[in-house]
């Protein structure tokens, strides 16, 4: 089930992007065909990190597989007396008809490699611009907050917990969707649950066992309701004191009469978490329950469950909210989407170059190809942009010569090396090429990258290496006789 499938989200765009498809569309000098690639990427890893993973393919796919402008739409445009009538007619029959060339989805990525490119005539590639940046920007952040938190729980189960804290109700499911791409174990937001085939997971409020009379009354109502399944919050009251002895005794309660649980244990929410779940372990195992879970939650993220789990808190697992919803300590992405190329009717390509004072925003021109390169034993050793079609051959004699293009003087070669082109064509005159991937496949396709291909250094919280994307010498010495051209 699609969560935008009783929705036109075509109007879901800046309105320069409409100012400037108006414009094209009535200049005489230009042909509204003409061809243009446009790149997405991003400049800088969240929260200084070695890494960032690609979410939120298929919500840009199913945009622009949909795109149209409904009655009400052009009606609307039409009152605002920006666009002439000719172009809100040609808006009445717009339809998609150019190609998208994308990583797959969960790809780890790199600052400043196009992750998707639009190849497109002009005004169709411009209207696209902020509902693609929107579900990539949104996603990969919080793909990538999610692996990060994952990683620091070390093997432990992460839920995502943090719909009540999410700017709104789509931020709350696609960020849920993309948490779970991220690595998280389930989540509690029920819409994600039934949109995205995640697993659900949800125990009890303080609220619940503040309405029962005593606190032992609500633990054995919840306990008789979900026998297989007996997590209980022991923090409403005095977590030591009150709490955990109760909860022992619905769990020895539960013994006596035979009920073999799968799953029981408590959560705690509040406290020095560190301290009270390394006490509750030592309660639960001397009363004969050491399966029993510890499950935490409370403003976690990725340092402070490390600091629990350094100060030898015991959990089993963790609820993740808030800090991991709204990717508290770095909350933009950051994606930008750049003209690279126009291409004209007989396929010449022009590469195209947006300048700047600041070197970071200087942008890489061109129609290219993005490959990661992979050492003899597997492991990505860095990135590297070619102009596209050209031959990238790491099996030549004596290896393949590339640019470091921060060093450029340097001599550098790729050895014992295989390369693999990263983007992969998804759509092409308007019409899907790919079917959607099921969650759990991308989610398989994170987690196998990271055991099996990205350095441990990369994953480092605390100065991460950092993943080269060098260039080949033909696209290099492209790039530097534009930035001659624009001097």
């Amino acid at each position: 089930m699609k969560q935008n499938e009783a929705r036109n989200l075509t109007m879901m765009m800046d309105e320069y992007e409409l100012t400037m498809a108006n414009a094209y569309f009535n200049d005489p000098d230009i042909d509204n065909e003409t061809r243009v690639a446009f790149d997405v990427f991003y400049r800088k890893n969240p929260d200084g990190g070695g890494f960032a993973i690609f979410a939120g393919l298929q919500q840009v796919k199913d945009y622009i597989l949909n795109m149209h402008f409904s009655d009400e739409d052009v009606e609307y445009l039409e009152s605002t007396g920006h666009f002439t009538k000719n172009f809100l007619e040609y808006l009445r029959n717009f339809k998609f008809t150019g190609d998208i060339f994308a990583f797959e989805e969960g790809m780890v990525m790199y600052p400043n490699e196009p992750v998707i490119t639009v190849v497109a005539p002009i005004i169709e590639a411009q209207l696209v611009e902020t509902e693609l940046l929107a579900q990539i920007n949104h996603q990969s952040l919080i793909a990538t907050k999610a692996r990060r938190i994952v990683r620091a729980a070390k093997g432990r189960g992460v839920s995502d917990f943090g719909a009540r804290r999410a700017h709104n109700n789509d931020a709350a499911i696609y960020g849920a969707r993309a948490a779970y791409i991220g690595g998280v174990n389930c989540t509690a937001t029920v819409s994600a649950g039934q949109y995205f085939d995640i697993p659900i997971g949800g125990t009890m409020a303080h609220s619940f066992v503040m309405f029962y009379k005593s606190e032992l009354e609500a633990f054995r109502k919840f306990a008789k309701s979900y026998p297989d399944n007996c997590i209980l919050l022991v923090d409403t009251y005095n977590v030591l004191k009150s709490g955990l002895p109760n909860a022992i005794k619905v769990f020895n309660e539960m013994k006596e009469n035979g009920v073999k649980s799968k799953s029981y244990g408590i959560r705690i929410d509040s406290g020095d978490l560190a301290y009270l779940t390394k006490k509750a372990r030592k309660m639960l195992d001397d009363a004969g329950f050491a399966d029993a879970k510890i499950i935490i939650s409370n403003s976690l993220d990725e340092y402070t469950i490390t600091s629990i789990l350094d100060q030898g808190g015991q959990v089993n697992a963790f609820g993740v909210g808030e800090r991991l919803i709204t990717a508290k300590s770095e909350p933009v992405f950051g994606a930008v989407y750049k003209l690279g190329a126009v291409i004209e009717k007989d396929g010449t390509v022009i590469p195209k170059i947006k300048v700047s004072e600041t070197v970071e925003k200087i942008t890489n021109p061109g129609l290219k190809e993005v490959y990661r390169i992979y050492s003899s034993s597997g492991h990505a050793v860095a990135d590297l942009i070619a102009i596209k079609g050209e031959d990238v051959n790491m099996e030549a004699e004596g290896g393949y010569t590339y640019i470091d293009a921060e060093q450029p003087w340097k001599n550098r070669k790729f050895e014992n090396c295989t390369a693999v082109k990263l983007q992969k064509q998804v759509i092409k005159n308007g019409k899907a090429l790919i079917e959607d991937e099921d969650l759990q496949t991308i989610r398989e396709r994170v987690n196998r990258q990271f055991a099996e291909n990205i350095w441990d250094e990369e994953q480092r919280f605390e100065n991460p290496h950092k993943h080269y994307l060098d260039m080949s010498p033909a696209y290099y010495n492209m790039k530097m006789e534009l930035l001659k051209q624009a001097n």
